[in-house]
C-alpha cells in the first residue's frame, strides 16, 4: 500500500504533547519524515523515540527552540531543508491560552504579550521562513492552522478575549494568505477544533480536573488523535483540493457553549 505522504517532509510546531505530538505521530505513520519545533527539547526527544518505535523509516529532526524568536525559527527551517531539501507541509500548532476566568483588565501585560506572540507571531514567523525557503521557490506545499472554534463564535464567560482575538486573527490571516499565493499550488487550510481532552484544556482551567470534569459531564471530548485523523484526512486530499477549513468537535458541542449533556445517557446505557 502506497502511503499518502511518503517522501513528504511535514514541520510541526508545539510538537512535543496533546495535538502536536498526536499529529507528529499520525504522520509519521503515513509516511512523512518529520521536523518537529517545540520549546521542550526532552520531551521532543521522548516523541522523536516513541515515533522511531513505530514507523523505523520515519527521518525526524527535532528542534528545541521558542517561535516567538524569528531568528531560532530561521535557523531550524534554514538547517531542516539542509536535511530534507524541502518541507512541504507546515502545521502551525503551537498555541497558549492562559489566565482563564480572569478577566481582559486582571491579566497582566505578560501574559497578553506571550499569547500574543506565541498565538499570532508565532505563526507567521514560522510561515514567513517556510514560504520564503521552500514552498514560495517550489511554488507548492500546504500550510494547515490549527485554529479554534473560538476564531468565529464569541466565547460568553471571561477569560477568553486575547485567545479568542489570536484565533480570529488566525482565521483572516489564512484567509488572505490564501488569496496571495494565488498563481501557486501552495493551499492553505485551517482546522479548528473543539472541545479536546488535552493539557492544553486542562492548563486554561489551572489544571483543575475537577474543573475540567464538570466542563465535559455528560458527553466525551474529544482527544488528540481525533484531531489528528482530521488533519490527515485534509492532506491526503489531491494537490487540486483544499479543505479550506474544517469544524472538528463533539457530536455533543452544538455550538462553542451549547453542548448536550445527556450524550452519555443516551449512548452508554
Amino acid at each position: 500500500m502506497t502511503l499518502p505522504l511518503k517522501d513528504k517532509t511535514a514541520l510541526v510546531t508545539g510538537a512535543s504533547m496533546g495535538i502536536g505530538e498526536a499529529i507528529a505521530t499520525r504522520l509519521a505513520n503515513d509516511g512523512a519524515n518529520l521536523v518537529l519545533l517545540s520549546r521542550r527539547k526532552d520531551k521532543s526527544d521522548k516523541i522523536e523515540e516513541n515515533i522511531l518505535s513505530k514507523s523505523p523509516s520515519t527521518r525526524v529532526c527535532v528542534f528545541a527552540i521558542d517561535i516567538q524568536n524569528y531568528k531560532d525559527v530561521d535557523k531550524a527551517v534554514e538547517s531542516a531543508m539542509t536535511e530534507f531539501g524541502s518541507i512541504d507541509i507546515l502545521i502551525n500548532n503551537a498555541g497558549l491560552a492562559l489566565g482563564a476566568p480572569a478577566a481582559f483588565w486582571e491579566l497582566s501585560l505578560e501574559l497578553i504579550d506571550q499569547m500574543n506572540t506565541t498565538n499570532i507571531s508565532g505563526t507567521m514567523y514560522t510561515t514567513h521562513s517556510v514560504l520564503n525557503r521552500s514552498m514560495i521557490p517550489n511554488s507548492k506545499g500546504t500550510i494547515l492552522n490549527v485554529s479554534s472554534v473560538t476564531g468565529l463564535e464569541t466565547p460568553p464567560f471571561s477569560g477568553e478575549a486575547v485567545y479568542h482575538a489570536n484565533k480570529a486573527c488566525i482565521e483572516a490571516f489564512s484567509n488572505s494568505l490564501r488569496m496571495e499565493t494565488a498563481g501557486t499550488n501552495i493551499r492553505v487550510m485551517v482546522i479548528r477544533p473543539g472541545v479536546v481532552n488535552t493539557h492544553f484544556h486542562l492548563q486554561r482551567v489551572k489544571f483543575d480536573q475537577d474543573a475540567m470534569d464538570e466542563f465535559t459531564s455528560g458527553y466525551p471530548p474529544l482527544v488528540a488523535e481525533d484531531i489528528a485523523n482530521s488533519v490527515a484526512f485534509m492532506l491526503a486530499q489531491p494537490e487540486s483540493i483544499t479543505i479550506k477549513a474544517l469544524d472538528c468537535v463533539p457530536t455533543a458541542q452544538r455550538s462553542l457553549t451549547n453542548f448536550d449533556r445527556t450524550w452519555n445517557e443516551r449512548n452508554n446505557g
